[in-house]
């Protein structure tokens, strides 16, 4: 089967050898596994941090997001057959969807939308899995709840925020509050749903002040938290909630103290990575979701439809997520 790899880590994105085809044996199913043809992909900020600081010593297979067929499954499956249309994030510590084929735990796959296209699809599992975990499993939030309160998403026009935006609009009664830095981005978060979009690059409580909201009770940081750390401490409320999904340096915890703020690490790898007891959680995430879009409360987050599944247009993928331009999802489609 045709696979997009890397052998070396921490090549620039513009070396044709940081992202390359090659022909790979396919992949055999496990007990609980699916054996899943790869329709579409697409392209999340994971992808880019692994293939520039995991070294690896075979060819490496990235890619966490992905709509396919079922081909075959395991003597354990249950929950599908072949044929049925599936969308699915993965596990980190196995190879991943730049591949024609490959195999995803059943626990962690869902039946695709069936209001959406193949591309449109792709766009949803990964950072919709992060985006639900982060709201209602890690944060103190019920579905419905939150009235008169407010949650404050920092970096809400990447594909995580621009999951989370809808979730916390479309199923709380919570004050959304996005961040953005470009009339782009801004236009884009307001479309989803926030109540109010305030600039990243500027101050953040003088801003969440003059809308009439002195703090929040819950705070998402996407990005560039320990940029935005002490900001965000000052804008949350005595007892409030922090949660964060990025990759700082460090992080100390020590300011959190004085007021009692509670901090929450959401991963989306961390039930499919350690198999968790309660990993089908995530199958339940999905199924949920589908029906979501069905229904027409949620909308995909696809912004940018890259082609098909190649080397170059992976590299340019790639290349645009490590630019810090990128909102929404980029998509690709077909070998």
């Amino acid at each position: 089967m045709k696979a997009i790899v890397y052998r070396q880590c921490g090549l620039p994105i513009e070396n044709p050898e940081s992202l390359y085809e090659i022909d790979l044996a396919r992949p055999d199913p496990g007990p609980r596994d699916l054996l899943i043809k790869v329709e579409a992909i697409a392209v999340n900020p994971a992808d880019t941090k692994v293939r520039a600081t995991s070294p690896t010593t075979s060819p490496r297979v990235l890619g966490w997001d992905a709509v396919g067929k079922v081909e075959a499954v395991g003597n354990a499956v249950t929950l599908f057959s072949p044929g049925d249309e599936v969308f699915y994030a993965g596990s980190i510590v196995r190879a991943g969807s730049y591949a024609e084929y490959s195999v995803v735990d059943e626990r962690i796959a869902a039946g695709k939308p069936v209001s959406l296209d193949n591309a449109h699809a792709a766009a949803l599992p990964l950072t919709s899995l992060t985006a639900w975990e982060l709201l209602f499993d890690r944060l103190p939030v019920r579905e419905g709840g939150g009235d008169g309160e407010a949650l404050l998403i920092v970096g809400a026009a990447g594909g995580v925020g621009s999951m989370l935006v809808q979730l916390a609009r479309r199923l709380t009664k919570l004050r959304v509050i996005g961040t953005a830095s470009r009339p782009q981005t801004s236009q884009w978060i307001r479309e989803l749903g926030a109540h109010d979009v305030i600039d990243h690059s500027r101050p953040l409580v003088e801003q969440l002040r003059a809308i009439g909201v002195p703090a929040v009770h819950y705070v998402a940081s996407l990005t560039h938290t320990d940029v935005h750390y002490a900001q965000i401490v000052e804008a949350l409320l005595p007892q409030g909630h922090l949660a964060l999904i990025d990759d700082p340096q460090t992080l100390d915890a020590v300011p959190l103290k004085r007021k009692s703020i509670a901090l929450h690490w959401e991963l989306m790898f961390t039930r499919p990575m350690f198999e968790t007891p309660d990993m089908i959680r995530q199958h339940e995430i999905l199924q949920r979701v589908a029906a979501l879009i069905d229904a027409g409360t949620l909308r995909t987050t696809l912004s940018e439809h890259f082609g098909r599944i190649t080397a170059d247009n992976l590299r340019r993928a790639h290349a645009l997520i490590e630019s810090g331009r990128a909102h929404g999802k980029i998509v690709l489609e077909g070998f």
